[in-house]
């Protein structure tokens, strides 16, 4: 079969999708990834056509105001004539992606989404998504995040259905009747570990299916001589440019009965980072070389790397700094393979308590359990099994 995929170019959004295409075409499908041009190079190495995604500006700035989604519409457009001239049987647009998805619809081809973090739709009882906050462990708590999430979120829902709807009106498509539109009705795949997911009644079109993991090459690193616990930092490469946890982590953990491998995942800080004795810091390394080798992981919260990390074996020391980091730092605490630090406490003390904490036997039997079913449960190719049993219910 052949089918088209869509991916916003962010490696937490891109990388999922690459591992997605690259199963199929292992598969014996025929594939087509429209991302950024920057991952041109490993979409083609993996046996996919590259189509390269329109690049603009997204968001509206004071200089250059856009009215909502009307990057959207530019990004449909011009993707159109290639889903026309592919002819795809099906296409997979990521959460983030709306050109990709209009555009197969304008052209007839079924539509089907991949969330690449735990899923966003939140049910009546549980909390406001992205904020932190635990699963409630009383009916009274559940009825209150119901409440807030009517107030608060709803709201917005209906705006960004309405603000959806319009853009679909300008394209000549029909307008949904459901929030959440970027959700495929007929097939929403989540790329993340159930053991993240707090308990819940899914929607029949709904699929956890497990993580699906791929990264640069890179190269794996060893962690300084010893016996003691390996512990891995790292930082997000996007959202700590102070590096204030590379910093906390180093030297809270300076001293202790740790090994510790520690990545700046982009150039040498500008300014020089003490490393300690019993540490070693690198510009970049592969997560998926390096990992196995560690016990704890000590990050902001990025959900492909927190995946890994637990599929790995690793437990983990959480903290967050923007979007869904809360999440993942939450659930990550509520399935009890980690520790979180809240932002305003992060401090050497702090890391270095959390990653005794994360050390703790129940902590890291949890997380190995994490890691046996992801051993088991290949993500991409579970991925791959649905979407080939949808499509040909399909054509």
């Amino acid at each position: 079969m052949r089918f088209y995929l869509g991916a916003f170019g962010d490696p937490g959004h891109a990388f999922p999708m690459i591992a997605l295409g690259r199963a199929l075409v292992e598969r014996g499908h025929t594939v087509a990834l429209d991302t950024w041009q920057k991952w041109r190079e490993p979409v083609e190495a993996a046996g996919m056509t590259f189509t390269q995604a329109p690049e603009y500006q997204v968001f509206p700035t004071r200089e250059k105001p856009l009215k909502p989604y009307a990057a959207a519409v530019r990004a449909a457009e011009e993707i159109r004539p290639f889903v026309h001239a592919f002819a795809p049987d099906v296409a997979v647009a990521d959460i983030l992606t709306p050109g990709p998805a209009l555009a197969a619809e304008l052209e007839g081809v079924p539509l089907a989404t991949l969330v690449p973090h735990v899923y966003p739709f939140v049910p009546p009882g549980h909390p406001i998504y992205s904020i932190g906050a635990r699963l409630p462990r009383t009916p009274l708590g559940a009825a209150l995040w119901t409440q807030a999430n009517r107030r608060f979120v709803a709201p917005s829902l209906e705006q960004g259905r309405e603000e959806y709807n319009e853009t679909r009106r300008r394209l000549g498509l029909e307008p949904l009747p459901w929030v959440h539109t970027a959700l495929s009705r007929e097939l929403t795949l989540v790329g993340t570990l159930p053991q993240l997911e707090y308990p819940r009644r899914w929607e029949r079109w709904v699929r956890v299916v497990g993580t699906l993991q791929w990264e640069p090459p890179g190269e794996r690193v060893e962690p300084p001589p010893g016996r003691g616990p390996v512990v891995l930092i790292a930082p997000s490469t996007s959202q700590d440019p102070e590096h204030a946890l590379l910093r906390a982590a180093l030297e809270g953990l300076a001293g202790a009965p740790v090994r510790v491998i520690a990545t700046s995942n982009g150039p040498p800080p500008a300014v020089p980072i003490p490393v300690p004795g019993n540490a070693v810091l690198v510009p970049w390394l592969s997560y998926a070389k390096t990992m196995p080798l560690c016990d704890v992981v000590v990050l902001h919260g990025g959900h492909g790397t927190l995946a890994r990390a637990l599929a790995a074996g690793c437990s983990v020391v959480v903290c967050p700094v923007a979007g869904d980091m809360y999440e993942n730092a939450a659930r990550a605490e509520w399935a009890g393979v980690g520790k979180r630090i809240p932002q305003r406490w992060l401090g050497a003390r702090a890391v270095r308590l959390a990653v005794r904490g994360a050390l703790r036997p129940p902590v890291r039997a949890r997380a190995a359990a994490v890691a046996r079913w992801a051993a088991a449960h290949d993500g991409a190719q579970a991925a791959a099994l649905e979407l080939e049993a949808w499509a040909a219910l399909r054509r």
